[in-house]
């Protein structure tokens, strides 16, 4: 391997600038392949490299800090905490007994990813740690936004709002209807009128609120008391079932979003504003929307009421044909993809065929102005969903002057853990996935169904609604926010024309229309812009030229690799679209396997396994995600309530088909003064795959890309810990690279509820 490392360093030194790439492009390719032959022992974990982080911290302190989870009392410091484990009883009995014997209480049992909600003497948590069937314990931290130009901008909005583009007029025949999106928010205001449907009633279909719900207020059980298990196992049918439902049933508030945020992201999505002058119409206007309520009214709640709200949406996804799920927040990604348990619930929801939409957060700078890296938040920084950025529209209909808002967060994902040599690895993820408008865009202010009382962002932010009016009409009112948080329900939206269009589509191969339709944006790179701004008109032609059967037919089993997928009568459409009188090619890029970039139309002209939902392949390893569903009911059919989702080894087998082409190296050798490898503007790189010289360089995969012995025989992108390879670390407020680049290391434990919307945007 110090071979491999010198050859690198040979190349620099000798090698023409011209030849550099390719030859460091192989170079890192075969040292990537020597670092995934130890990759097993060096992931092996210690029980100490279970425990997260911050919990640690805590648990060492000499006194308490102020914090949700961790109180003193009677002379004993307990925590609450949640424990991710790799047991095969999805009732997890001997973990639970294991917690009440250490002086414990265990509150909720998951089924998004095998863990407890519990209470923990903090002396207890290493001996839970040290069991074969922990993975991992994190604590239950506090969900509430975070920080943002939400409290530091004041002022007047400019005039000129920007409103979501509409869909091309081919398309007109789609508004998302018969299709569930699922908002995980601070509420939806389903009297508002642009949740009606064209016959007047509300199309939030359902509402529920997880408040505390994984923690013993909701469960009416004595807060930090000891030797209480009220996980019972939760069956259809079944009355504590009946009891659960009642219990978080959140139809009859009257307030059903306080704080205003998640009927503003609900609006984007599928808001229906035709009847006013400034049109608020979202993207999906005749889809159902499930609004699912993990924050209060302060915009606070806890993960693991997350994590309730993500089981309830895989519970119910097939009755209600929740097809899609938004999530507008975004935790600190300190945990690796691999044991954070917001990572590990998503992934699950993905197996079970929702496609999942994430904002990547607002940290894309500091409070100095400088740009900041390696910003993207957690679960955004898992390869399962489409992560989305922001983008600033410039107040014009034009998309070429479109530019990547400052505050959108940049990649590659920081995640980490400790190996059991001691050292820490990252993640080094390839994200965002893809941007979409977030900068002053107009949709739905809640307020009480009675129309009185504004819900608390526009209250503690005038600025909001001002140019709206100061007595806008009741039930009919309207606010302004920017951010991540506003971008991904448009890019959610889209998912639902999309399986409107094609309700056989499964979540990776949307995912990968999505990018390999975008428009790359001048200018930006990988790590900002992802494969580019959103195009709804190439992802809906891709959407409807494939087949309409391949999700039954990949859950079944019978769908091999290499299998037709283009639709009767169908073929690949033109690589180009045209939008408000401008044409533009597509980026033709998508990420596979978290580091790995590959092109070509056999992507979607030949069934590629990794299309299959339930495989979760991450840089070197690949995990099959078993979904198992509960008998017939008096409820609904057979296999329609999920019971349990793990994760297990995946057989040897093809990832990708021979044909398709990897331009994974032409992204290596990454060097920010230089603009190479990340640092390539993406439009650039779009255009070298366009190139027929440049196809031909062996970029096609001639025997594919195979998955043996549980282990990918291909590393992709081999990031250095300092990402700039030629321009040195200074250690300043994290990892501060020279000309300003800023590597995130920060140590929040708090979750964005807003992923940090912004009320005035950037100019």
């Amino acid at each position: 391997m110090k071979a491999l490392t010198d050859f690198i360093i040979l190349i620099e030194r000798v090698a023409a600038p011209g030849a550099q790439r390719w030859l460091k492009a192989g170079a890192a390719l075969l040292l990537g392949t020597a670092l995934l032959s130890a990759a097993p022992a060096l992931r092996a974990q210690t029980a100490a490299s279970k425990i997260a982080a911050d919990l640690q911290q805590v648990i060492a302190a000499s006194s308490t800090p102020k914090i949700s989870w961790a109180k003193d009392d009677k002379g004993v410091r307990y925590v609450k905490a949640l424990i991710v484990s790799n047991s095969t009883d999805p009732d997890l009995q001997d973990l639970r007994s294991a917690v009440l014997a250490r002086g414990g209480s265990v509150y909720m049992r998951y089924v998004s990813v095998s863990a407890l909600s519990v209470l923990l003497p903090a002396n207890q948590v290493a001996s839970l740690a040290a069991r074969s069937d922990v993975q991992g314990i994190s604590p239950n931290r506090l969900t509430a936004r975070s920080s943002s130009t939400l409290e530091s901008v004041t002022g007047t909005l400019s005039a000129g709002s920007a409103r979501l583009f509409t869909t091309p007029t081919a398309y007109t025949g789609l508004d998302g209807s018969g299709v569930g999106i699922a908002v995980l928010d601070s509420g939806i205001m389903s009297k508002h009128r642009n949740f009606e449907d064209a016959f007047g009633d509300s199309r939030v279909r359902m509402s529920v609120d997880f408040g505390s719900v994984g923690d013993a207020k909701a469960l009416k059980v004595k807060d930090w008391s000891p030797g209480i298990d009220v996980s019972a196992s939760l069956y259809p049918g079944s009355k504590s079932m009946e009891s659960y439902q009642k219990k978080i049933d959140n139809r009859g508030n009257k307030r059903a979003d306080a704080f205003g945020h998640g009927s503003h992201v609900a609006s984007m999505a599928a808001g229906r504003g035709f009847y006013q002058a400034v049109d608020s119409t979202g993207v999906a206007p005749g889809a159902h929307l499930y609004d699912v309520r993990v924050l209060d009214e302060e915009g606070l709640g806890q993960l693991s009421d997350v994590l309730a709200g993500i089981d309830w949406v895989i519970y119910h996804a097939r009755l209600h044909n929740i097809r899609v799920m938004n999530l507008s927040l975004a935790a600190d990604a300190t945990e690796s993809y691999l044991t954070d348990p917001l990572c590990r619930a998503v992934r699950s929801a993905v197996a079970a065929g929702i496609t999942v939409v994430v904002a990547a957060g607002n940290y894309g700078q500091n409070r100095l102005g400088r740009e900041v890296y390696g910003s993207i938040g957690a679960p955004g920084n898992d390869p399962s969903v489409i992560t989305v950025g922001s983008a600033n529209g410039r107040g014009t209909l034009e998309r070429s002057d479109d530019v990547i808002n400052n505050f959108s967060s940049r990649g590659p994902t920081r995640g980490s853990f400790v190996d059991a040599a001691g050292v820490r690895r990252v993640d080094h993820l390839l994200k965002p996935d893809l941007v979409a408008p977030g900068n002053r865009i107009t949709g739905v202010l809640a307020t009480a169904d009675d129309g009185k009382d504004q819900n608390k962002l526009a209250t503690d932010n005038p600025g909001l609604s001002r140019r709206f009016g100061l007595e806008q009409p009741k039930l009919q009112t309207l606010m302004e926010l920017s951010g991540t948080s506003v971008a991904a329900p448009v890019v959610a939206g889209t998912v639902a024309l999309m399986l409107q269009a094609n309700p056989g589509l499964t979540p990776p191969m949307i995912k990968a229309m999505l990018q390999y339709s975008a428009q790359p944006l001048p200018g930006a790179n990988l790590l900002q812009q992802g494969a580019g701004l959103i195009n709804v008109h190439g992802a809906l032609a891709l959407a409807r030229a494939v087949r309409t059967d391949m999700q039954r037919l990949v859950e079944a089993g019978t769908m091999p690799a290499g299998t037709n997928l283009l639709a009767p009568g169908r073929t690949m459409p033109v690589a180009r679209s045209t939008i408000n009188g401008q044409s533009f090619d597509w980026s033709r890029l998508v990420y596979v396997g978290g580091n790995e970039i590959v092109t070509g139309s056999s992507l979607f002209t030949q069934f590629q396994p990794v299309w299959d939902h339930r495989l979760a392949w991450a840089r070197g390893g690949v995990k099959r995600l078993s979904v198992t569903y509960w008998p017939l009911s008096i409820d609904a059919p057979a296999n329609t309530f999920v019971r349990s989702i793990r994760a297990l080894p995946a057989t040897n087998q093809t990832l990708l088909n021979p044909g398709v082409a990897q331009a994974t190296h032409l992204a290596s050798g990454s060097s920010m003064l230089g603009r190479t490898g990340l640092f390539v503007p993406t439009a650039t790189l779009s255009g070298w795959l366009a190139s027929a010289r440049t196809l031909g360089q062996g970029l096609v995969l001639s025997e594919g890309l195979v998955l043996s012995e549980g282990l990918v025989l291909s590393e992709g992108l081999v990031l250095s810990e300092g990402l700039v390879l030629s321009e040195g670390l200074v250690l300043s407020e994290g990892l501060v690279l020279s000309e300003g680049l800023v590597l995130s290391e920060s140590g929040q434990t708090v979750v964005s509820s807003s992923s940090q919307s912004s009320p005035l945007g950037e100019p």
